[in-house]
């Protein structure tokens, strides 16, 4: 697991939540509007990935979310993806776009990755406008990607970020 340090923006803070604060952000993981996207809450969302890290997403002393990384640490293809979720009050007020370029630029110039990959559903424009206001590209459509909470597919977008490009 990666040890990553606390990184400031303007209006977001991203750190390594504490114990007291997982109810928080396990009831975040909850909302309706997180489990459309991520499917029901299981055990195991809230713990870092074996080869990354996951942070809250802290808003005026509040924890608004949660975004995470992992890395692709073979040198062939050494590469990495983001995901985030924000609680309903905290959406559409440019936070997540915060959240990722912030991260984007840690794991470009202190992680060292020329590329970086985040795929949400092709279904959710407001995930999708908030990458591409970062610098995210999109890629490819990755059919039949995901399975939704109603057991259908759907499709998914593959975005990319190359360091080059930014």
């Amino acid at each position: 697991m990666a040890e990553t340090p606390e990184l400031q923006g303007p209006r977001v803070r991203l750190r390594r939540p504490d114990g007291a604060e997982l109810p928080a952000l396990a009831a975040i993981r909850a909302e309706p509007g997180v489990c459309r996207w991520w499917g029901e809450p299981q055990t195991g969302d809230l713990e870092p990935p074996a080869d990354g890290d996951l942070l809250a997403i802290e808003v005026d002393g509040s924890v608004a979310g949660a975004i995470q990384y992992e890395e692709v640490t073979d040198p062939m293809y050494r590469s990495a993806g983001i995901d985030l979720f924000l609680g309903a009050e905290w959406e559409g007020r440019g936070l997540g776009r915060e959240a990722v370029g912030l991260l984007a630029r840690h794991l470009i110039d202190a992680r060292g990755h020329h590329r970086l990959t985040i795929d949400p559903a092709a279904a959710n424009e407001r995930a999708i406008r908030c990458y591409e206001a970062v610098g995210f590209e999109r890629v490819g459509l990755m059919r039949q990607y995901e399975r939704a909470a109603d057991g259908t597919w759907r499709d998914g977008l593959l975005m990319e970020l190359l360091a080059a490009g930014r």
